[in-house]
């Protein structure tokens, strides 16, 4: 296909890492960049430093990933960047609900965003854990799930990774209906403590969607965080040498988060590129 053929993709990455070094951001560009040599699309990818320097996309863009971050999903209460940031949340609700706008707004809401978007419709309670979720984790579907276009070509269950002193627990089942929204996946049973399992996925509406895992994370960058010194004596301090072990083997299974990473993103922009999009 010719350049002037192709099809042109415009995505605004929402950055909420709040300055903090992190792979999440890095491999959000790999994965949208990835996909898009090998759907020959020319991709316009632009990031927006929400916390910070509350910077925030127009509406200009077709797919919108808003990632994960540091810190209490509470703390920030109207604050002045998550004023900025449910504002921009408003005007992509305003844009998919208006019929005569036939290219929707796609959302794909990463762990803290995801943490947001549950305090934000009210579908569950948010609450600090009793301890850090940090690993590599099995991640369960429900019912729902089984025709979920994000977890095409995912056994059940499928791992990811987890990392987060947040979650989100006690969905409201009520307004989950009223909003016409999903659970569609829940962290891995515990049965030697008595804590509900959190929630780990909901499709919110038709175009937005959101996870509490990372499925961004890929090995490459796990390796590097986990065999940082500092890193590495963290987890073994907290959890044990084994445990330790046990992540670095899962990093080299091929079968377990390099098969998320290759899978939900990448059916996500699929989806949202179905429709017509511009062409150069």
């Amino acid at each position: 296909m010719e350049l002037s053929e192709k099809k042109m993709v415009r995505i605004a990455i929402l950055d909420l890492y709040e300055g903090l070094e992190n792979q999440g951001m890095r491999c959000i560009r790999q994965i949208i960049d990835d996909w898009g040599r090998q759907q020959d699309y020319k991709i316009i990818r632009d990031e927006f430093e929400v916390r910070l320097q509350k910077q925030i996309p127009d509406t200009s863009y077709d797919i919108y990933i808003s990632s994960g971050g540091p810190g209490s999903p509470l703390d920030s209460t109207d604050s002045d960047w998550e004023t900025f940031y449910f504002n921009w949340l408003g005007k992509m609700e305003q844009w998919n609900n208006d019929p005569v706008q036939s290219n929707k707004k796609h959302v794909f809401f990463i762990c803290h965003s995801f943490q947001l978007m549950a305090r934000h419709f009210k579908i569950g309670q948010v609450k600090k854990r009793n301890s850090t979720a940090f690993g590599i984790f099995p991640i369960h579907m429900l019912s729902m799930a089984q025709n979920e276009t994000m977890f095409e070509g995912l056994p059940d269950p499928f791992y990811a990774m987890d990392s987060r002193d947040y979650q989100v627990v006690e969905p409201d089942y009520d307004r989950l209906s009223e909003m016409n929204a999903s659970i569609l996946a829940i962290e891995k049973e515990r049965p030697h403590v008595p804590y509900e399992r959190a929630v780990m996925a909901v499709r919110f509406n038709d175009y937005f969607f959101g996870t509490q895992f990372h499925p961004e994370a890929d090995a490459k960058g796990m390796s590097m965080y986990l065999q940082r010194e500092d890193k590495k004596k963290t987890i073994i301090d907290n959890y044990g040498e084994e445990k330790w072990q046990s992540m670095i083997d899962h990093l080299n299974d091929p079968d377990k988060i390099m098969f998320t990473y290759s899978h939900i993103l990448p059916n996500f922009l699929k989806s949202a590129t179905a429709g017509e999009l511009a062409s150069l």
